[in-house]
């Protein structure tokens, strides 16, 4: 692919993660199957603890939403060995959470869970953030340029820093200048971006967004945002039109930014 200029006006570039700086199979063969196979025993060890009651009020409150709007969800019947509240409760946030994964949700209550349950995981060394070996470079030429770099991603505020602040690279949290989660808006409502340009403080055809999602970059695109789609392997496949529509990179070496005088 060819290189991809950029509007001199951009002052600020925002990143997904998942797909655009770091391969989809990191989240998916490491960061999801580590809260399957560690979240009854978090839960367990940590269920007297504040933040702990904390993500089970969250998602107890997005389980009483889901009802309320009829969106399916799990119904547990307790197996008759089971002799606590605790331990019922613990098994019925346990299946909430399965199931919410299954339907790949993207639930602030789920995110935040996950966030914490990784925290420890990067912290101890058993897990590390892959990031492609073009990202890192790349943002610093940016930053060199006087482009401002922020983060919007599905995943928490904290599991975004997590995955910088413990990567393969090392920490590199300082080379960003903010980050937006779903707290905000969904990434594929325009309005979100909207915000995201308020926060920043510039205006929104002033930010370029890159991600690998059509329905993330229609949403930008409809708030003004300029947009650059990511073609990384093991993502989504393209249609012609988007093909023919969006500005497409592989590498964000392609990316030929002219940095704000």
């Amino acid at each position: 692919m060819a290189t991809v200029f950029i509007p001199a006006s951009t002052s600020a570039v925002l990143l997904d993660i998942e797909g655009t700086t770091t391969p989809i199979t990191f989240v998916k063969d490491v960061l999801f199957p580590y809260i399957r196979e560690h979240l009854e025993d978090y839960l367990s060890n940590h269920w007297e603890e504040d933040e702990c009651k904390q993500d089970v009020q969250l998602l107890k409150k997005q389980l009483e939403e889901d009802i309320k709007h009829n969106r399916s969800c799990p119904v547990h019947t307790v197996d008759q060995t089971v002799h606590t509240d605790e331990e019922k409760a613990i098994r019925e946030i346990v299946d909430n959470v399965l199931w919410q994964m299954a339907a790949d949700r993207k639930s602030t209550a789920l995110k935040q869970l996950q966030g914490h349950m990784w925290r420890s995981a990067y912290a101890s060394g058993t897990i590390k953030g892959e990031i492609y070996q073009d990202v890192i470079p790349s943002i610093r030429r940016w930053k060199e340029l006087g482009l401002k770099v922020y983060i919007y991603s599905s995943g928490s505020v904290e599991a975004q820093k997590l995955l910088f602040g413990f990567s393969v690279e090392g920490d590199v949290l300082d080379l960003f200048d903010g980050h937006f989660d779903t707290t905000l808006g969904a990434k594929v409502e325009g309005k979100s971006y909207e915000r995201i340009a308020e926060r920043i403080g510039c205006r929104p055809e002033e930010i370029t967004f890159l991600t690998d999602v059509t329905r993330e970059a229609k949403a930008a695109e409809e708030a003004g945002v300029n947009v650059v789609v990511v073609v990384r392997p093991g993502n989504m496949e393209l249609t012609d039109d988007e093909r023919a529509h969006y500005k497409l990179i592989t590498s964000f070496n392609q990316l030929k930014l002219t940095g704000p005088v």
